[in-house]
């Protein structure tokens, strides 16, 4: 937890002396003093600094650094302004012409219909979790990270990642603002009995991923070319159907992934499966179209719903591996 200025919902202000010279917060002085400069940054767990602070300035705030407390908050607006333009409603999600919108006003309403799409229960209906009004006539809706991964912050309006129009998500970089705050505008109250975070639910974890809000997968370095691809290529020979073959047995362990929902070294996987046919398309053996084509369904298949992950190690694969083309022949050179 950190201090929020009195009365507001931003961090308390940086010292004078952070105000005037800039700097990193890991460069900070005041932060192994103590002391609460850098907003979130500044949090802690330890009683006796949160006693110190609060005690001295009992009209702080409460701020909440969702990454290190392992959280991902769905902030739900009810702003009014104009909805934007059909493509940014539920990014991703084509919204036709013929949809009547008539009535779409807010969060409440683009989250309860990417909710009703997935047929899922809407989060801000989400009773088994921390639910917060805001009060603006907004909603927080507290969930807990069930793993390591780190999920990114972003807002509704974004043209980059984005859940859906006027909901903006809480995580990694961020901070929520805890229940029981008071700001000038009004108190932040819990909903309902209650009073704890429940695990970040299945379905709503993958739109986030597909979304965006990952950071870049760290793509494995390429490793050599395994036998396997080897005698593939040896086999193909020539004509459309050894080609296939060849590829069928390559993507073979990528489609194996499917079995396995998670733990299967799916990224890894996929990279090696691209980096061996970037090495075909380099020998001419294969055109770059057909091996994005067929390793992107293959991917598609092993792992719906991740197809910008995907596409990124896809990418990442086929290029190292065009700077290494698999010649394999059968007898010495």
């Amino acid at each position: 937890m950190h201090p929020l200025a009195a009365g507001r919902k931003t961090p308390a202000a940086n010292c004078s002396q952070c105000r005037a010279t800039p700097h990193s917060p890991g460069e900070c002085p005041c932060l192994p003093a103590g002391r609460w400069c850098h907003g979130f940054h500044a949090a802690t767990l330890d009683q006796r600094r949160i006693s110190n602070w609060w005690g001295a300035h009992p009209e702080f705030g409460v701020g909440i650094a969702c990454g290190p407390a392992g959280l991902i908050v769905i902030d739900i607006d009810a702003h009014a302004t104009q909805p934007p333009t059909r493509d940014r409603i539920l990014p991703g999600i084509p919204i036709g012409d013929h949809i009547d919108l008539t009535g779409l006003a807010n969060g409440f309403h683009t989250l309860g219909i990417l909710a009703a799409l997935r047929s899922q229960r809407n989060p801000a209906d989400d009773d088994t979790t921390l639910r917060v009004r805001t009060p603006s006539g907004g909603l927080h809706v507290w969930y807990r990270a069930t793993d390591n991964r780190r999920w990114r912050c972003s807002s509704g309006s974004s043209q980059g990642a984005a859940l859906a129009w006027q909901v903006d998500v809480r995580a990694h970089g961020g901070y929520i603002i805890a229940p029981g705050t008071i700001t000038r505008d009004g108190t932040y109250t819990p909903l309902g009995d209650v009073r704890e975070p429940a695990a970040l639910p299945v379905w709503l974890a993958q739109e986030l991923e597909r979304t965006g809000h990952l950071p870049a997968p760290s793509v494995p370095a390429p490793r050599p070319v395994p036998p396997r691809a080897q005698q593939a290529v040896l086999a193909a020979g020539g004509g459309r159907d050894r080609t296939e073959r060849m590829l069928a047995t390559i993507l073979a362990p990528v489609e194996a992934c499917g079995q396995i929902a998670e733990g299967a070294g799916f990224s890894d996987t996929l990279n090696r499966a691209a980096y061996t046919l970037g090495g075909l398309v380099a020998a001419g053996r294969l055109t770059e179209e057909k091996a994005e084509q067929a390793l992107t369904q293959a991917a598609a298949v092993a792992r719906p719903g991740q197809e910008r992950r995907a596409a990124q190690i896809i990418r990442s694969g086929l290029a190292a591996g065009r700077q290494h083309p698999l010649h394999t022949r059968r007898g010495p050179r």
